[in-house]
Parts: structure tokens; C-alpha cells; sequence
């Protein structure tokens, strides 16, 4: 559970932040029955609801944000008018959420703020330092059902035919349309008997019939090269956001060290209790130097 929420605080905090901060806050970006919706406000929003939208086109989620922001500011406008404003349960909503915007202000300057560029480039060196390399092939490939009817095809194209319009012709595979063009992948992606066939010839070149479960392969090996690991500039994001997430945790179990936490509610206490004993060692097992 601890982690679910954290890395909910980081995926909203995060989303889409780099388009709204370069702005300064007070700008207007709408108007409300003559109240202003800030730049500001904007920023907040899309720290709320900025995971949400990950489905929406770049172009149009700022569009989104103000939208949602015309309809709070109609709907906060009409409780106003409703007398909403004012009484125990709208007392205890504020004291939440100035508990949020408190938290959510500690996560951007001390948590968020703190993971520096150069740290993500440190951790995509370590890491490329440590993928062994790879080799990759592109394949065409011809599926049917007997190897007699592979090896006379197997002649065809020795003979002259053109592989990806005998694959179009007679390829049982619903790749057969598109010459049966497999792309790139490396070694382990396929069944074992197709790959080491195509990891066993040569560029270039059509092995023999293969039998596999769902027939019989003959396969054209059109590439072979060392798979390139993804740049910097790819994975930047993903980078940055585990690093966030890496300091949150340890911030966060950092604080839990040092503060005095009871839970009341007997059901989530009798959890947390037993979840706390499973992950604690037997204060009576002996050591590891210990043990006869």
C-alpha cells in the first residue's frame, strides 16, 4: 500500500509539469464570471489530473486543464451562492486539503526538486554499462502445412522467385500479406527450433525447411546487427521518475523512523500488526553464526 501511494504522488506531481511552470503564475488564462483562473491554478490542476490524461493528444491537455477549471470554478461559484461554504464537514475538507497542499509543497522542494538531471545520465550510464549486447535479426518466413510443399517452394526461389511475393502467395501466416516480414528480435523470442534456425544462417541466406508446431518455416534472414540500447534522451522521463520515486520512499520510511504513529481503527491495526510480525525475523531463531 505504501508504495501504491507513493508512486501515485510521483505520477501526479510529475505529469506534464514542463509545459505551465515557465510561465509566471498570476498569468490569466481564463475568466469565470469575471474571476480570473491563474497560470497557477493550472500548475495545481495538472498535478491533480495530469495521470489522467494520459490517453489525450500533447496538443490538447492544456485545453483539458482549463476546461476542468472553468467547471470547479462554476461549481465552487454555485456552492458559494448555496452557502456552501461554511460548517463541520466543510471544516474538516480544508483541513484535509491544507494538509495536501502542505505535503504536495514538501514533495516538489524537497523530494522532486532535489533529483538533479545529472543523476538520471549517472543511473542511464550504470545501466547501459550493464546490458550485455545482443544480437538481433530481421527474418521473412513462409508457413505451411508439409515440408514437401516448403522444399518446392524452397526451389522456387532459388530458381528465381522473389521471397516476399511467394510468402504473399503461400505463407499460412497472417503475416503472409506483408511478405512475411517478422522484424527485428532477438535470441529467445521465438520457439527454439525457429530460432536457432535463423540464429544459424547467414545473412542473406534461406535456411531449410524448419518444423515447429505450427508447421513448416522456410526463413530468410534479411539482417543481423547488435541490438542498440535505448538513448538517454528515451528514457530520460522513466529515469527521473524512479529516481523520485527512490527518494520519496526513503524520505518517507526516513519520517516514519523518527515519528510516533499509532493506528486506532482495530481492523487496519490487527493488519498492519500481523504484516509487521510476518516481515520481522524470530527474535528467537538463532544467527547465522549461531547455527550448528
Amino acid at each position: 500500500m505504501k508504495k501504491t501511494l507513493s508512486a501515485a504522488l510521483v505520477a501526479a506531481a510529475t505529469a506534464f509539469g514542463g509545459w505551465s511552470v515557465a510561465a509566471e503564475p498570476n498569468t490569466p488564462v481564463a475568466k469565470v464570471n469575471g474571476m480570473e483562473i491563474t497560470q497557477a491554478e493550472l500548475r495545481f490542476a495538472e498535478a491533480e489530473i495530469g495521470s489522467e490524461l494520459a490517453g489525450v493528444p500533447a496538443e490538447s491537455r492544456r485545453r483539458v486543464l482549463i476546461e476542468y477549471l472553468i467547471e470547479a470554478h462554476l461549481m465552487a461559484q454555485a456552492a458559494e451562492k448555496a452557502q456552501l461554504a461554511s460548517g463541520a464537514e466543510f471544516d474538516a475538507r480544508m483541513k484535509y486539503y491544507r494538509m495536501r497542499a502542505l505535503r504536495d509543497s514538501y514533495f516538489e522542494s524537497k523530494v522532486r526538486d532535489n533529483v538533479a538531471d545529472g543523476q538520471a545520465k549517472t543511473l542511464y550510464d550504470e545501466r547501459v554499462k550493464a546490458i550485455p549486447v545482443q544480437q538481433e535479426v530481421r527474418a521473412r518466413h513462409i508457413l505451411v502445412k508439409t515440408e514437401d510443399e516448403a522444399k518446392k517452394i524452397g526451389n522456387d526461389i532459388s530458381g528465381g522467385a522473389d521471397f516476399a511475393e511467394m510468402a504473399k502467395k503461400h505463407s499460412q501466416d497472417s503475416g503472409g500479406q506483408g511478405g512475411g516480414d517478422l522484424g527485428y528480435f532477438t535470441r529467445g523470442q521465438m520457439v527454439k527450433a525457429f530460432d536457432d534456425a535463423v540464429f544459424s544462417t547467414e545473412q542473406g541466406k534461406i535456411s531449410a525447411p524448419v518444423q515447429t508446431e505450427f508447421g513448416w518455416h522456410l526463413i530468410k534472414v534479411e539482417d543481423k546487427r547488435d541490438r542498440q540500447p535505448p538513448s538517454f534522451d528515451e528514457v530520460k522521463d522513466q529515469i527521473t521518475a524512479s529516481l523520485i520515486q527512490a527518494k520519496l520512499q526513503s524520505t518517507v520510511q526516513e519520517m516514519r523512523g523518527a515519528a510516533k504513529i499509532e493506528i486506532l481503527d482495530p481492523d487496519v491495526k490487527k493488519a498492519v500488526d500481523a504484516e509487521n510480525a510476518a516481515a520481522s525475523p524470530d527474535p528467537a531463531a538463532p544467527k547465522p553464526e549461531e547455527k550448528k
